[in-house]
């Protein structure tokens, strides 16, 4: 029998603190802002929080910069207000998980400010340094150690007058690698792990943690052609993501810290394939219970590889992304099921119908589809309402950094302000980060201040307060199916076997256990359309036997699927 534990059978609620709930009337939300809101999120049925970043950081890019990996950032609050929140979750039977961000730090932090004393310096080695090469230029530092660009646009490599070196950044200039190859680095990153669980929590989601391995003859990475000449930057990915030693480094970080906790802990699997996640999850592994994937994120998204061209959703291809994740992990890793979190947009504008006609329908169509899988279920702060995109109106609307490159980026390779603005609605991670929509009162609910970011005007129609005590919203739908997962076994360890795999209208799957010379068997299907479709599968079961249904009077048994329907039937 499959291993049972409680990060398999639990539901995730991952918060974006800054945009969750304002407390304090600064614009920002807080510590103590998610403390008061505890009963709600305990209302969900949630087992798991995970809070984003909550250290003390510059915030250069939205506190995934660290500069102190013991202290609470200021807007957030204190250390005595995450003690506070932690004891009110724990009190309420919901585990506390915290972003561990080891990758980089901040340039603020006080090891790089020490390494960027120079070549003597005690914490010189902690991060990545590099001399230029000789380019036969009078500009001092000649030119980078190698060609590769950073994932938040430009070079990877920033030049340091003082020292006459570069230093490694594969995100912002001011979030400097950390060199993993140093033992010191690790050692302080564990005894930093340890404090935390220590302290009472329940585990980590790792930022990145596949790349914290780097070739270190740094060779130059491959050119793409049909990046436009101003940024054609190598590909970093084959040298840092799944690196030759990231392995050695979370099996020695398991021995030393994982293994003295009942943690739960998911990395961030940059660039993994299937074969990687069985290397990192396996349970004979000793590294990490699950990662998650970016295939099916990465399936549809206007991105500078393709010129930033917009492209449609292919249902084929991502069942094909969702099954091969089911078969190769089943008995041996764990997976994640997500559609949104702080760095995608919100799920119901990229892959449902965020009309007032089909949000509703859509929105609880979608929640069917994945919670229905095999995996741990993440839910990020309003999904469970049916939030949509942000109708920004300037890049000035803008916080991301991302989204800010990006733009440019695309101004560059000749597009224009209004097609740049399209597609930076499509994809820019602010989408998901507007403040949750609590009231249809000023700013939502959010705050009494003036909110750190536009909120989305779509909370008149789309908050908590309207949809709480309605039986038909997405969020009560959200309440009803967590609770399924919970009392149902099928659910949670059942085998997923796909249906109508080149359908290009409908997901549709079964959930086998078998249990005691017992099988429970149970199909999930779904329309992701705005059209009937015809739908035979559901004949040997029974139409009574409906656990689930978007529709008030399920067409389970029936020939047919109506406009984003969604089921989960028992035989």
């Amino acid at each position: 029998m499959e291993e049972r534990t409680w990060w398999k059978e639990g539901v995730v609620y991952q918060i974006y603190p800054r945009s969750f709930y304002d407390s304090n009337g600064d614009g920002i939300g807080d510590l103590n802002g998610i403390t008061q809101k505890m009963d709600y999120i305990a209302s969900l049925g949630i087992d798991i929080l995970w809070l984003n970043p909550i250290y003390k950081s510059p915030n250069d890019d939205n506190g995934y910069d660290i500069s102190n990996y013991r202290d609470i950032m200021d807007e957030f609050g204190t250390m005595e207000d995450f003690d506070l929140l932690l004891k009110a979750a724990h009190e309420r039977n919901i585990r506390v998980i915290l972003d561990l961000v080891v990758n980089h730090t901040s340039d603020e932090h006080p090891w790089f400010i020490e390494s960027r004393e120079g070549e003597q310096s005690k914490k010189r080695d902690f991060y990545i340094w590099r001399k230029g090469k000789k380019s036969g230029s009078p500009n001092a530092g000649g030119l980078p150690p190698n060609n590769w660009g950073s994932c938040f646009g430009g070079s990877a490599w920033e030049y340091d007058e003082k020292s006459d070196s570069y230093y490694l950044h594969i995100f912002s200039k001011k979030q400097p690698d950390l060199n993993w190859e140093n033992e010191s680095v690790r050692d302080s990153v564990f005894d930093m792990m340890t404090w935390w669980g220590n302290k009472g929590i329940d585990g980590f989601r790792m930022d990145v943690i596949t790349m914290i391995s780097k070739v270190q003859t740094f060779p130059d990475g491959v050119v793409s052609e049909s990046t436009n000449e101003k940024f054609r930057y190598g590909d970093y990915s084959p040298y840092v993501a799944n690196g030759p030693r990231v392995h050695e480094f979370l099996q020695e970080m398991n021995k030393k810290v994982i293994s003295k906790f009942d943690w739960m802990t998911v990395g961030e699997g940059a660039s993994s394939k299937v074969e990687d996640a069985l290397n990192y999850t396996g349970k004979d592994r000793h590294e990490l219970n699950m990662i998650f994937n970016f295939e099916h994120m990465d399936l549809c998204k206007p991105c500078r590889g393709n010129n930033w061209k917009e492209i449609p959703l292919d249902l084929v291809g991502l069942k094909k992304i969702f099954a091969r994740w089911q078969y190769a992990l089943e008995g041996k890793g764990w997976n994640t099921l997500y559609w949104e979190n702080h760095d995608q947009v919100r799920s119901v504008s990229r892959f449902g119908n965020d009309s007032k006609e089909w949000r509703v329908k859509s929105a609880k169509m979608l929640a069917v589809c994945l919670h229905g899988m095999k995996g741990t279920p993440y839910i990020f702060m309003g999904e469970e309402l049916g939030m949509v995109n942000m109708p920004f109106e300037t890049i000035d609307d803008y916080r991301d950094i991302a989204s800010h490159n990006d733009y440019n980026e695309m101004l560059e390779s000749g597009l224009s302000k209004e097609e740049a603005l399209h597609i930076l609605h499509l994809i820019s991670r602010d989408n998901s980060r507007t403040p949750m929509q609590w009231t249809t009162e000023k700013n939502a609910g959010f705050t009494t201040g003036s909110p750190w970011i536009k909120v989305n005007p779509s909370y008149k129609e789309v908050n908590v307060a309207l949809q709480e005590n309605d039986k038909d919203s997405v969020l009560s739908f959200y309440k009803k199916l967590i609770a399924l997962r919970h009392t149902c076994k099928t659910l949670v360890y059942g085998r997923f076997d796909l249906l109508l795999k080149d359908s290009k209208e409908i997901f549709a799957y079964t959930r086998t256990l078998d249990e005691e010379e017992k099988q429970s068997k149970l199909l999930v299907a779904c329309n992701f359309t705005d059209k009937t479709v015809e739908f035979s599968e559901s004949g040997q079961f029974k139409g009574e036997n409906v656990l689930i249904s978007n529709y008030e009077d399920s067409s389970a048994g029936n020939s047919s699927l109506r406009p984003y329907e969604a089921f989960i039937i028992k035989r």
